[in-house]
């Protein structure tokens, strides 16, 4: 009996005991109100890089181009900005419709030269032979009829050629081309500072200028302005507007200036380099298109003076012929000999060569002009930049870098052993 008791009071206890565990495990506790399930430490840098670079190509280019409108805004004020860049359309405007005017007047002044060339040469042709048809003809009204028309024609030969002489067509189509030229280089230049932006007034002005000096440099219209054909002496073209001259200081710049001073670009190698090179380029090149220059000029002239001067003496032995073989041969060989010479001279455009050597002088001279203005100013920061302007320079002459202080160095050599510089500045032309 005892035994029974014991058993039935451990399986009660069993029992019971299981009765709690399955209802324990079927307990859910209450959750606290205010529960933090994110982490409170800060996330990896791994993780920081990860979502960055998924965000790259978004948020970041965004940021980046409001901040630039942003900076352009507080910079510069939309009011001023607006009227400078409207003032640069319009001159950019005016110079396209020049560029355009001398491209069509150069291509018409080429077909006056050619078609006036042609023109007077048959007419003188055809005068001299009729002139030695007269000769043979006999007596009589036929050989009044040639008489006449032979002087008529060398007559007309000899006006038209004054005229020809006179405005030089080939040397106009190459005034023409060189203003072309240099209009689109202006064009390039206004391009260029309207697509960085922020021009300045002052800018604004100096291009006002550039263009008034270019039209008074290069006419356009023939009769009052038209560039002098025959001056007395080679001048070079000048095509660029005056400028102020530079500031001086009072002592030389070498005396205020340390050694190895170095400011804006320049330093004092740089200057003495330049300064060889300018030497050089007045001393040969220069030189050497002034003498070219009164060469074809003299040249030019007496072959304008010589081709009307044959035609009028073959219109008068025209009216001689038939009296006997001297006076007949005159009007033949004087109309052969002045076919010759208007070709020489119109169909080898002389005239474009004097205006080439003209304009090749005036593009040194304003070299030496922007390296006088840029070497004579007291403050450095008021030059070019010094690294630019050397670039510039020796790209103007055809040259690179290492070749232009190559000749700077032999310039220097030759002005202590007191000799001269065989070669040329310029490799261009």
């Amino acid at each position: 009996m005892a035994s029974l008791k014991v058993s039935s009071i451990l399986s009660s206890s069993i029992s019971a005991s299981s009765s709690e565990r399955i209802k324990s495990s079927f307990h859910v506790p209450k959750l606290p109100k205010n529960i933090s399930i994110a982490p409170k430490t800060r996330p990896s840098r791994k993780l920081y890089e990860e979502l960055n670079g998924q965000l790259t190509h978004t948020i970041p280019i965004i940021i980046q181009q409001n901040d630039f409108h942003s900076s352009n805004k507080s910079s510069l004020s939309p009011s001023s900005k607006t009227k400078t860049i409207t003032q640069l359309y319009a001159i950019l405007e005016s110079v396209s419709d020049r560029i355009e005017m001398h491209q069509n007047i150069a291509e018409q002044h080429n077909n006056w030269n050619t078609l006036l060339l042609n023109s007077i040469n048959m007419i003188t042709l055809t005068a001299s032979a009729m002139a030695g048809i007269a000769a043979i003809s006999g007596s009589g009204a036929s050989l009044l009829a040639l008489k006449l028309s032979s002087a008529l024609l060398f007559s007309a030969s000899t006006g038209m050629l004054v005229i020809m002489n006179k405005i030089q067509p080939s040397q106009l189509a190459e005034e023409q081309r060189n203003a072309t030229r240099l209009f689109k280089q202006l064009k390039s230049q206004i391009e260029t500072t309207i697509a960085l932006g922020n021009p300045t007034e002052k800018y604004i002005k100096d291009t006002i200028k550039k263009v008034i000096a270019l039209d008074r440099a290069y006419p356009l219209p023939l009769l009052g302005v038209m560039i002098e054909k025959f001056p007395q002496k080679y001048e070079p073209a000048n095509w660029w507007p005056a400028k102020n001259s530079p500031r001086r200081s009072n002592k030389q710049n070498n005396e205020t200036k340390e050694k190895g001073w170095k400011k804006n670009g320049w330093n004092e190698g740089l200057e003495s380099e330049i300064k060889d090179v300018l030497q050089v380029m007045k001393r040969k090149d220069m030189e050497d298109y002034e003498r070219l220059g009164n060469l074809v000029l003299k040249v030019n002239k007496t072959l304008a003076i010589a081709g009307p001067l044959l035609t009028g003496i073959a219109a008068v032995g025209s009216t001689f012929v038939g009296q006997g073989s001297w006076t007949d041969m005159i009007p033949v060989m004087a109309g052969a000999l002045a076919t010759t010479v208007n070709s020489f001279e119109h169909g080898g455009q002389v005239g474009m060569v004097s205006e080439m050597y003209r304009n090749c002088g005036g593009f040194f001279q304003m070299m030496e002009n922007s390296i006088q203005e840029n070497i004579l100013e007291e403050d450095e920061e008021e030059r070019e930049n010094g690294e630019l302007f050397e670039i510039k320079l020796a790209l103007k002459l055809g040259r690179s870098l290492s070749q232009l202080r190559d000749l700077g160095r032999k310039a220097a050599y030759s002005r202590v052993e007191g000799t001269n510089v065989d070669e040329f500045a310029s490799k261009l032309f």
